[in-house]
């Protein structure tokens, strides 16, 4: 998939509000809640015009009822996607708008992701800094999965800083 960068956009924020509300239609009381995460969570943060979205539920198991439901409204079901207990769904084919990761309430990838959106949503010297990244990477790689591979070290190494940061914050 080619990369598509863009500035940040303010309709992001209202994209993941309208797209959890079709999936409180859907899911009903199986998702206890929604959060929206990855880089179009974060004001000034250039990025991949995809919602990246979480729900968390009681019961992993419960999702994949709503399997057929998700095809008929576009998104491709991809099961656990390389991440034990996860159930990913993408929505847009090549020109993807969504990615929807569900999570038991419990899981330990949960953390990660919250703990660096939060980091970054305070701390517009790192948006600086992987903005940058981003935009290099985009100009050096045509394929997502080349450029998400490039990024790795750099995004481990932030979120190691922003797990530091929750940490002194709890303390």
């Amino acid at each position: 998939m080619k990369i598509r960068l863009t500035e940040y956009c303010d309709v992001w924020v209202q994209m993941f509000d309208e797209e959890a509300q079709v999936l409180k239609g859907i899911f009903g009381d199986a998702i206890l809640s929604f959060e929206h995460f990855g880089s179009t969570s974060v004001p000034g943060m250039k990025a991949k015009p995809v919602i990246d979205m979480m729900c968390l539920v009681k019961d992993i198991r419960e999702i994949d009822q709503f399997n057929d439901q998700l095809h008929v409204l576009g998104y491709d079901v991809a099961g656990e996607w390389g991440i034990e207990g996860r159930r990913l769904f993408r929505k847009g084919g090549e020109n993807r708008t969504h990615h929807i990761h569900v999570y038991r309430y419990d899981h330990p990838e949960i953390k990660r992701h919250l703990v660096f959106r939060d980091y970054l949503r305070v701390h517009p010297n790192e948006v600086s800094r992987y903005t940058s990244l981003k935009e290099q990477l985009a100009d050096q790689y045509d394929d997502t999965a080349y450029y998400s591979k490039a990024k790795k070290a750099f995004v481990s190494e932030m979120e190691k800083r922003a797990l530091l940061w929750y940490e002194n914050l709890e303390s």
